[in-house]
């Protein structure tokens, strides 16, 4: 790849076959048949019927699916259109999704700019962004969009804005000399301009490098085509899948072979298998993660943060790295003056001379255009009570001499009375060549370096009085001159962030910066947000390039302060920590954070400082830009994973009662305990409407202090599996021993099977005011915390009773009215296995309180 930074204007010149006064008319038609249009390449759309059939890849959904036929084949055709509205609703949420996620590299498209002004044929034309072709002379003053990646050939005052594309929060000041330094990123190539940034000052003369893809722009949207991560949720409930798929296989196959053995009638124990099936598969669990995740976005719209892609919810709960890009989310993106020291009696001076000395403009609502730097130190003047408009008219400007990148500095010429006021700013360093008093020049450089190890940008600011106008304004005046006073300016960080870096680390979460600032910049911004000690390293995009993958692997682990990286870079950084088994959220706000936010397992955009390209590369985007926010989210996706595992183990453990009822009852000598309509109204309403309840549950006392959940953790760890087996053994028992009692006292089979189906019902209630908490016990929650679990207990024991008394409702579930008797033995069965489910939570309290609050 060319370097066109280390060659000369005459090179770049004769490489590119041009002039300078760029290409006739018909050489650029010609290019551009060559080179094709100067746009971005937009990946070949995804067909609708594409997307929509990826909605039914998942093991789960596959299941029910098989659910479905099964329930048509033994005629239950009421369970099946019952579970296909399930598989259809949840395609059509996930097809809705994917739809829409796929915009970034057309919001890339948006930042371009649409005209360009360049010379063809020796004379300047604005022509369309896209017709510009490599070697086209363009023409760029303050203001204009940068139409394509350019050599500067000619500058006057030129400075560009390039945070959106590198990162750097200050305006760059460009030259047109050749750098000979080999691999330097785009922020350090400063004699080139970049596609999509912004003149910021000064005008410019370039020559087109590159168009299209081929801009450093066009790479980032090559980024951007790669896929995105799953998240934890739907890698976790994709092995729970796979192994429910499994055991449902095992258990059917093993009572079909069973029956057979003891000679039972083929067709009935293979309806028996298929309705173990229907009880083993959590129908309702698609539905009510889908509703958890809902309620989730709503809830962390109302804290600022605004998902994209629903499964992101959760996510944050896993994520064990924020990696945070510096300007705009950690920092407020505004240059400010931090630091200000006068002369002796100049004070006010120095206010003035911050109002005169810049190239600012104001326009018609009183917004400054301009410089960010000198915007910062215009904006500190007026908090300090002076008025822009007093101040032009108190010393009315009559001359510029601006600034250039070898003198360093910039002079503005000023009427004071009857007198003449030169008022000088620059870099210390060449500021106090010009002093007058020798002996003030090592002070201030002393200041300087003490400030600069700070990472504040410092700027000295002089005078000269003369008596009467100069004849020829220039840098020649500009001597003899006396110190008005340095200032010290940066972009600081946001308040609140210390404070959320802080509960970060509490919550065992790491946080890495990754800007495009200079080193020292960086590393005094972390040392303010706390993030970094005065031996830190600082690990820089040259660093990273000189490493090996082994050496870069080792780095990442230790290193938490990344410089001068480029977007392939944080790309790379995002990676090397999901190798390592991270999972990771990159926030940031610019086109350079795009394709590390959209290779993240969670990219996190800013919403008011935010590109379109970052937004749309995004899983989230915080509404009030404010790293704080991120805390808010990580603590609501901590209590959407934890109820989901609740929600896991009420329905897994009911299904199991159901399974070990229907397997054991035979063993025992009694007749089919359920009906496949008892099985699925269980799953549906009686494991359903609690479980939409227990997606509400408030989070558990301090859920920010326990570590992240390892990103390898299945569903079942720290002990949920063993709990969901004893559960499901004591909903099973009381429910077998009810109707042990039944079948002795000489009840008929549906009263029996009505019997056993409210047993099972009035049980799997009490344990969902079990499974509320998996520390407390459940006389030490309150019910008022949670209003939606008392509807719907309450709501599913109505329809209960519906279904076993209303006398045209009873044939259609196949149940019997039960008398008061039957009613006691329900009661008394299912207070018994709440008892037991509570002792059993007992056992494992002491040891889980511990592992909460370590």
């Amino acid at each position: 790849m060319q370097e066109w930074y280390r060659l000369n204007t005459e090179e770049v010149i004769t490489e590119l076959q041009t002039s300078k006064s760029g290409l006739s008319n018909k050489d650029a038609t010609g290019r551009l048949e060559e080179y094709g249009p100067n746009e971005l390449e937009v990946s070949e759309a995804i067909s609708w019927w594409k997307i929509l059939l990826e909605q039914f890849k998942d093991v789960m959904i596959i299941i029910l699916i098989l659910a479905a036929v099964v329930s048509f084949v033994v005629g239950e055709h009421t369970d099946a259109y019952v579970i296909l509205a399930i598989i259809i609703g949840n395609a059509i949420i996930g097809f809705v999704q994917e739809f829409n996620a796929e915009k970034s590299i057309q919001a890339l498209k948006k930042m371009a700019a649409q005209h360009a002004l360049v010379k063809r044929d020796g004379t300047s034309k604005e022509v369309e962004v896209s017709e510009i072709v490599p070697g086209d002379l363009i023409l760029l003053e303050a203001g204009d969009i940068v139409p394509a990646d350019a050599r500067l050939i000619e500058t006057h005052s030129f400075q560009t804005e390039e945070a959106a594309l590198t990162g750097e929060s200050e305006a760059v000041t460009k030259r047109i000399e050749p750098i000979d330094e080999e691999d330097l990123l785009p922020g350090d190539r400063l004699n080139m301009v970049f596609k999509g940034t912004i003149v910021s000052k000064g005008n410019a003369k370039a020559i087109v490098t590159a168009t299209g893809m081929e801009t450093e722009m066009g790479k980032i949207a090559e980024m951007l085509g790669g896929e995105g991560r799953k998240t934890p949720l739907q890698i976790r409930l994709g092995r729970f899948s796979k192994y429910l798929a499994v055991i449902v296989i095992v258990i059917c196959a093993l009572v079909f072979g069973l029956g057979m053995l003891r000679g039972e009638p083929a067709l009935q124990m293979f309806l028996t298998a298929l309705s173990l099936a229907v009880a083993a598969l959590p129908e309702a669990l698609p539905a009510v993660i889908t509703i958890a995740l809902a309620r989730g976005a709503s809830r962390m719209v109302k804290r600022q943060a605004l998902i994209r892609k629903l499964p992101a919810v959760e996510t944050l709960g896993s994520v064990t790295y924020i990696c945070s890009d510096k300007t705009g989310t950690l920092t407020q993106n505004k240059m400010t003056v931090t630091k200000l020291e006068a002369a002796e009696g100049k004070e006010e001076l120095l206010y003035n001379s911050m109002m005169l000395n810049n190239e600012i403009k104001v326009d018609e609502d009183g917004t400054l255009i301009g410089d960010p730097t000198e915007k910062g130190m215009v904006n500190y003047a007026l908090e300090k009570g002076l008025d822009y408009k007093t101040s032009i008219n108190s010393y009315p400007q009559e001359g510029t001499i601006p600034f250039d990148s070898d003198r360093m500095m910039m002079s503005t010429l000023h009427r004071d009375g009857d007198k003449w006021l030169l008022v000088v700013k620059g870099a210390p360093g060449k500021i106090a060549e010009k002093l007058k008093d020798e002996t003030e020049k090592e002070k201030w450089l002393q200041l300087n370096r003490k400030w600069a190890a700070e990472g504040l940008r410092v700027l000295l600011f002089a005078y000269r009085k003369l008596d009467e106008q100069p004849k020829d304004l220039d840098e020649s005046i500009e001597s003899e001159l006396e110190i008005i006073g340095a200032v010290g300016m940066i972009d600081p960080p946001r308040e609140e962030v210390i404070e959320a870096i802080r509960e970060c680390k509490e919550a065992g979460i790491k946080v890495n910066m990754i800007t495009g600032d200079q080193p020292v910049t960086a590393k005094a911004i972390a040392k303010q947000l706390d993030l970094a000690e005065d031996d830190d390293e600082v690990l820089t995009g040259a660093d990273i390039k000189s490493m090996s993958e082994q050496e870069f692997a080792t780095a990442v682990r230790r290193v938490n302060i990344y410089a001068r990286v480029s977007p392939e870079q944080k790309v790379n950084i995002v990676e090397a920590l999901q190798e390592q088994g991270q999972f990771v959220s990159m926030t940031g706000d610019g086109v350079n954070d795009a394709p590390s936010l959209k290779r993240a397992n969670i990219g996190v955009a800013m919403g008011i400082t935010g590109t379109d390209v970052s937004k749309e590369a995004s899983d989230m985007i915080l509404l009030d830009d404010n790293f704080a926010t991120i805390v808010g989210a990580v603590k609501e996706g901590r209590r959407i994973y934890d109820n989901i595992r609740k929600f896991v183990l009420y329905i897994l453990a009911c299904n199991l009662g159901e399974i070990l009822v229907i397997f054991i009852a035979p063993f025992l000598g009694l007749p089919m305990p359920l009906l496949p309509i008892h099985i699925l109204w269980i799953n549906l309403v009686t494991d359903g409407l609690p479980g939409i309840a227990l997606a509400a549950e408030p989070e558990e006392k301090n859920i920010m202090q326990r570590p992240p959940v390892p990103p390898k953790e299945n569903l079942f760890a720290r002990g949920l599996m063993w709990h969901t087996i004893f559960t499901g053994s004591v909903l099973a028992t009381v429910s077998l021993g009810a109707q042990y009692w039944a079948n002795g006292h000489g009840f008929d089979l549906r009263t029996q099977q009505t019997l056993v189906f409210t047993v099972l019902c009035f049980s799997q209630l009490l344990n969902a005011l079990s499974v509320r908490s998996a520390y407390k016990p459940v006389y030490g929650m309150s019910l008022l915390s949670n209003p939606l679990m008392i509807y719907s207990i309450l709501g599913t024991i109505a329809l209960q009773f519906v279904i076993i008394y209303v006398p045209f409702v009873e044939p259609v579930f196949k149940t019997s009215a039960l008398d008061s008797t039957m009613l006691a033995v329900t009661g008394i069965a299912a207070v018994a296995s709440l008892i037991v489910i509570e002792i059993l939570k007992r056992l494992y309290y002491s040891k889980a309180q511990k592992v909460q609050h370590s």
